[in-house]
This record gives C-alpha cells, structure tokens and sequence, in this order.
C-alpha cells in the first residue's frame, strides 16, 4: 500500500465533527511522519480541509490516502470500517469501537483477514500519569478502588442526540475513558456485579450510572458516572492500598497525587500519542484491539437495573 518508509503516511477522516476539529485533526497535523490529506462528512467543513460528502469521493480524488480515521456516531462503525477494510486501508476508530461487542469482534476479524493493521483507540490510556500509576498499582496488594467520573453534556457534547441513542451509551461514552484506564492499570479481569442505570424517559441511554465491580483477585471497585454535573468536572480514580497509601489520578489521567504529594502534573496529549501509536503499528505491521472496556459496559447493560430518570431536554 504505496510507500511507507521516509513519506509522511497519509490519513483520511471520516466524520468531521466536533471530535475530529478538536483532536484528530491537529494531532495529525502535528505529527511529521503524518499528512492529512481529506476528510469526508455529509455536512461539516472545517477550514482548511479537503472536504467530500462521502468516502467514496474522497478515495476517488485521494487514491493515495493509506489509513482511514472513523470519526463518526458508534452506531454505524461497522458499517464504515468494513468499508475501508475491503479497499485495504488501516483503520483507527474512535472510540467506543463499535455500537456492540460483535460488530467490534468482526471489525477486529475483517481487518486480521485483510493484512491492515487496526486500532481501536483509547485516549485516556494515552494521558501522562496511566503509565506510573500502572507501575504502583502493580508493586502492590490494592484494597479498592473508587472512580467518580461526572461531566456536564451540555457543555461537552452540544447538539449530539446519538449519544442518547440506542448504541449511543449515554454517560458510559466519558465514562468508558475510565474503564480504559482501569483495565490499562491493572493486570486482573473486571467483572460487573452491580449497576445502577438512570435513562431518561425520553433517552435510550443512561445520564446517571453508579456501578459495582471486583477484580479476579477479589478487591471492590465502585464507579459513578454523571452526566450533569455541573460547576467543577470530575474525572478521577482514587486507589487505595491494603498499606493505607493512597493514590488519586485526577483530571482524567494528567495529574497524580501519592499520599497527598503531586507527582505527575501535565497538559493533556492523549491524541497526539494515539497517533504516534498508530503509525508504529502500521510500520509494524501490527493492531491493537483490545475491547475490554466495551465489555465492561456491555456487562453493565446486561445486568443493571433501570431506573427511570427525569426527561432530558438539552
């Protein structure tokens, strides 16, 4: 597939909104070893892209791109990455990968058969302090693990009813960015035992999730998701050992607090590194599909209560 070596590997994007202008966009842009040569989207132009109404037209006047970014609703991944797979371009999705497990399995089988290499993209697994908490959680006995990831959807996903939606996941869509740190942090399976699911009268989705987990090795895990908070966000995961140290991973994975000493504070990078991931697996000739994550949420589904919540009007 063209020249992969000194050249700049060149991306196309499908699906033009908000996701891709705040961080596909400029973390290809700022990566040397890629090139972002059009995108495609229905309705969106954002300046200064090369913009089609549909994949097809894109791949018609840039037959050189070689990878493909699926930047759209979960819903209709499936759909479009079987697409991309069949003309042999590698595929980055946005996550979640998929509205379901089996569409994210045959994305995973399709892309195997083609040769093309695939990630499905967890940012937050990305983000400055993942890594050493992983390196403390791993030199010890852990007694529990508490995950308060509560947002505002108004102000950070404005005008997108998919998310609502039947496949849409609601507030696991943030929330799911802890799940991908959680099973980045520890070496144990996670198992949903308990969940809470407040949907809206008028939604398929919950806005409200609190959550009960455990680990093979047998410690808890509670996490609450909200979808509206207001005021100051949440995005934090607090460790606690059996040695009563404590750890907390806060701002989605930039800052990291050890016994109330900060260790870790950095600006947010995530997409940047996912790109610079998915061109060494492509130079490889390797992906990264792990859905764990989905999984978790998918368990969630499968055994949480509903509970019916107030309608929402955004």
């Amino acid at each position: 597939m063209g020249l992969f070596g000194k050249k700049p590997l060149k991306i196309g994007l499908i699906g033009l909104g908000k996701i891709a202008v705040d961080q596909h966009i400029p973390s290809i842009r700022g990566n040397k070893h890629l090139e972002l040569v059009a995108g495609c989207s229905p309705h969106t132009r954002p300046e200064g892209v090369k913009a089609y109404p549909d994949m097809d037209a894109m791949m018609t006047a840039h037959p050189e791109i070689e990878a493909i970014a699926i930047c759209t609703p979960p819903q209709i991944r499936h759909k479009i990455a079987k697409e991309v797979i069949a003309i042999g371009r590698h595929v980055f999705l946005e996550k979640p990968p998929a509205a379901t497990l089996g569409e994210a399995e045959a994305i995973k089988a399709l892309a195997a058969a083609k040769g093309v290499s695939l990630l499905a993209s967890w940012h937050s697994r990305f983000a400055p302090a993942v890594e050493a908490t992983r390196k403390w959680i791993s030199e010890r006995e852990i007694k529990s693990i508490t995950i308060h990831w509560k947002e505002n959807v108004r102000q950070w996903h404005p005008g997108q009813a998919w998310i609502f939606e039947a496949g849409g996941i609601g507030v696991f869509d943030p929330g799911i960015n802890s799940l991908s740190i959680l099973t980045r942090i520890l070496a144990d399976a996670v198992m949903v035992k308990k969940a809470d699911l407040h949907i809206p009268v008028n939604c398929d989705a919950p806005i409200q999730v609190e959550m009960d987990m455990m680990t093979e090795v047998g410690f808890p895990i509670r996490a609450e998701y909200d979808f509206l908070q207001t005021g100051v966000q949440t995005w934090s995961i607090f460790v606690e050992s059996t040695a009563y140290e404590k750890l907390t991973l806060s701002m989605g994975g930039t800052e990291l607090e050890i016994d109330g000493r900060t260790l870790i504070k950095q600006k947010e990078a995530e997409y940047a590194g996912l790109y610079a991931h998915f061109h060494d697996l492509i130079r490889a000739g390797k992906s990264d599909a792990d859905f764990s994550p989905l999984r978790i949420v998918a368990d969630a589904m499968l055994l949480g209560k509903r509970i019916a919540a107030p309608e929402y009007i955004e």
